[in-house]
């Protein structure tokens, strides 16, 4: 853990030589995103899910908000680099995506919901992969070639990430 608010768990660091066993942490972690998400936001008022989990950071319902988006977009960019040769992907603006006003106001479990729906089509997508396809790329605007296995294992982190911001805000409230 960190005491950087920002990164809660660390920054992402890539594996530089992942073996089965880490990408079976991989899918069993993103198996259980949904579910730590909804248990991190469990019993949290409308004023507690309107506040940032740091200074100048987004609020909870932003943070719940969030997740699915990015990892909607991540799901289409696994579909692209398994059926496709080296796909260019599209990025996409975090920021003005959590500035929507669905994602300032819009209550909570439509996002918690999509999040189970998507994970689950997701994994569907994952297991169904060789070993092989852990070796396919996709180029990425703005990070360049990456791997399938990199892009799994950064979505591993980035949902363990979000509930840590949500997780360590409780803590440091007392909620």
């Amino acid at each position: 853990m960190s005491d950087d608010l920002r990164y809660p768990i660390g920054k992402f660091k890539p594996t530089s030589e992942p073996e089965p066993a880490d990408r079976r942490e991989w899918l069993r972690t993103l198996e259980e995103a949904p579910a730590l998400l909804r248990e991190a936001v469990a019993g949290l008022s409308d004023a507690q899910l309107d506040t940032p989990y740091r200074e100048g950071g987004w609020t909870v319902r932003q943070v719940v908000h969030h997740v699915p988006d990015s990892h909607a977009n991540a799901y289409v960019r696994t579909c692209l680099a398994l059926t496709e040769t080296e796909p260019t992907i599209r990025d996409y603006n975090e920021q003005a995506w959590a500035m929507l006003t669905f994602s300032r106001l819009g209550p909570i479990d439509v996002s918690l919901d999509m999040l189970a729906g998507l994970h689950g089509r997701w994994l569907g997508v994952m297991r169904g992969m060789s070993e092989a396809d852990y070796s396919r790329r996709l180029i990425h605007p703005e990070k360049g070639l990456m791997t399938m296995a990199v892009l799994i294992e950064m979505y591993s982190w980035h949902g363990r990430h979000h509930v840590a911001h949500i997780t360590k805000l409780r803590e440091r409230e007392g909620w």
